[in-house]
């Protein structure tokens, strides 16, 4: 569908992907707690303003790659494949805390806007995760049409899943700061379902 193979498997990384609590979720959840829905949205749109421009960086490099040399290409889909492993593996041995929430002072939207997209754009690991994401849901002749449209759909279903994150943040922040445990729940079954798509993936690429 829209030149994207696996689109059921492309829509559910996206969102366990989204699901893993990072530093964007934290900021998002810091800015609806402390400060409103209003805020929240400041800091969803900067975090996915630097997640755009990760995505732009990282399908400027691919597309050059597919139209020069497809061997490479093909080389990037199983290191894509490795690295969703590898990234789900560390998910599972990582040593989370309830320390992790960010303190910060009644503060205006824009300072939020501000520090979501630093937060995105400072990850090294969002451009990688992108490189090595999008290539593994892309056909040789697929065109640069497709990747636009990859960038689309990453963007719409961030926007719906961190808005919903918004729209429960203040109860929500309050109970995962109550129950650290809620977490690393999350993040194991995250771990658990990245590792299982780098195999299928893997796969399917053979």
């Amino acid at each position: 569908m829209f030149g994207i193979q696996n689109y059921s498997s492309f829509i559910l990384a996206i969102l366990v992907f989204q699901s893993i609590p990072g530093a964007g979720t934290l900021a998002i959840l810091n800015a609806t707690a402390r400060n409103g829905v209003g805020v929240g949205m400041a800091s969803v749109a900067g975090t996915l303003l630097g997640d755009f421009c990760m995505m732009l960086a990282a399908v400027l490099g691919l597309a050059a790659v597919m139209k020069a040399n497809p061997m490479l290409f093909s080389l990037l889909q199983w290191f894509g494949a490795a690295y969703l492993v590898w990234m789900g593996v560390q998910l599972l041995r990582a040593r989370l805390s309830g320390a992790e929430q960010m303190a910060s002072e009644k503060l205006p939207a824009r300072f939020y806007f501000r520090q979501g997209f630093l937060v995105s754009l400072t990850n090294p690991k969002v451009i990688l995760f992108f490189v090595a994401f999008f290539p593994l849901f892309l056909d040789r002749s697929a065109s640069s049409l497709t990747l636009g449209i990859m960038m689309l759909h990453v963007t719409l279903l961030s926007l719906v899943y961190q808005a919903g994150l918004v729209l429960v943040g203040n109860q929500l922040a309050k109970r995962l700061a109550g129950f650290p445990s809620a977490r690393k729940v999350a993040t194991r079954l995250a771990g658990v379902a990245l590792v299982g798509f780098g195999v299928k993936l893997a796969l399917g690429n053979r």
